[in-house]
């Protein structure tokens, strides 16, 4: 190593506080701790975790918030995509984790240290996110991960923690929670097994609210721009207040399972309010005023952005043209949507739209025809069928129905 520096990325929980000491204590090396805000962390939670970093013995500390740099890069192509890994999870973490990757990577080169630590362990995926952005952003800068190479368990960490005079409430460290505006996710006990739901009070926002509210989201292509009548320029504060609102009614609860990008099945609870609710509102909006073929096309290309996005290859430059084209379909995702809150769940009600494609003065589904006559319908069937009428009659084939 050209000195003794490493950056590490800090968080505050169990496995960075473990990091933090180890790395200072044991390795005796130069700890500069950095946490990364992806809309997580209020400021009162940030100055605790800087005094928590330096009381673990620290050279420094330094908070970075890339709240609307996540917004802009990011959770803008998740909204216009309507990605949902699985039909399930809105990439709470695997998303932010690119962001957080690159900001650590940014500050080791501008401090110049000879290492990055993180606090990954080696059965997730964020160790792949992590090492995958180092090695290609940092690639002369050494990558350390203890809790990773030591192959420590939660039990471990805390025994070792208090020989060190920290006390972790061992209560608390039963659950790994990580924050971001768009969303939070929730490992413990339970998500190890494929059977037990996580119990109510695993989740960090309560059942505050158990009667019903109607709320209007006001998209301006395809960025939510107003929330209940009141106009927002910065997206983030909308998505900041429609979570106030939605929190409370214990929405956007689930756990997803899928596969991780080292090959073997996951499963990890989350919590995400106001991103499921922006999901399925924008979606809704989008189907009143895409085409059938955007829309097919949307859905094709954005599965596949999002699980890259999840395996941490957003670096790749593919995800730029894929970008680029679903930035292009949002021109006419504009209008209200209108939205009931509910106890641990909504309903999307409906759309308002200069854009919607569902116009009267063309007809209306199932009642009335105004653009066509009967005749032409008659014409365009048997033309619409010719094909597969020639296929049957070509090789004399009826069609058999087995059961």
């Amino acid at each position: 190593m050209k000195n003794n520096k490493v950056v590490l990325a800090f968080s505050g929980g169990l496995d960075t506080s473990f990091c933090a000491i180890y790395l200072s204590k044991i390795k005796n090396l130069e700890v500069h701790a950095v946490t990364i805000n992806t809309g997580g962390f209020s400021d009162s939670e940030i100055e605790k975790i800087e005094q928590q970093a330096l009381s673990l013995g620290v050279a420094s500390f330094k908070h970075l918030n890339e709240t609307n740099h996540f917004y802009d890069k990011v959770i803008k192509y998740l909204v216009y995509g309507n990605v949902l890994k699985n039909n399930t999870y809105p990439l709470s973490v695997s998303a932010e984790r690119i962001v957080q990757a690159v900001a650590v990577a940014n500050y080791a080169k501008l401090i110049g240290v000879s290492a990055i630590a993180h606090g990954s362990t080696g059965a997730g995926n964020d160790q792949v996110r992590f090492d995958m952005v180092f090695n290609i952003l940092t690639p002369e800068t050494e990558v350390i991960t203890p809790i990773r190479d030591l192959k420590l368990s939660r039990e471990e960490e805390i025994k070792f923690l208090k020989e060190h005079g920290v006390n972790i409430n061992a209560e608390k460290a039963r659950y790994s929670i990580n924050k971001g505006i768009w969303g939070t996710s929730v490992g413990g006990k339970e998500t190890l097994t494929s059977n037990l739901p996580l119990p109510e009070e695993a989740y960090p926002s309560p059942l505050l609210k158990t009667d019903t509210s109607d709320i209007t989201l006001g998209f301006e292509k395809g960025e939510l721009k107003n929330v209940n009548g009141t106009a927002y320029s910065n997206p983030v504060d909308a998505i900041l207040k429609l979570q106030e609102l939605a929190a409370p009614y214990a929405i956007g609860r689930d756990i997803h399972v899928g596969d991780t990008i080292i090959g073997i099945k996951g499963r990890v609870g989350f919590e995400a309010a106001a991103p499921l609710i922006i999901i399925k509102a924008h979606h809704t909006l989008e189907k009143h005023t895409l085409t059938k073929w955007q829309l097919y096309w949307k859905e094709q290309l954005s599965s596949w952005y999002g699980n890259w996005m999840h395996e941490g290859q957003y670096l790749d430059p593919v995800m730029r043209n894929i970008e680029g084209f679903l930035a292009g379909t949002q021109e006419n995702v504009s209008g209200k949507v209108h939205v009931t809150l509910m106890p641990y769940r909504f309903v999307v009600n409906g759309i308002e739209s200069e854009h919607d494609l569902m116009s009267a003065k063309f007809g209306s589904y199932g009642e009335m025809n105004k653009a066509w006559t009967g005749e032409d319908v008659k014409g365009f069937t048997k033309i619409f069928g010719n094909q597969t009428a020639i296929y049957y009659q070509v090789n004399n084939k009826e069609y058999e129905h087995k059961h």
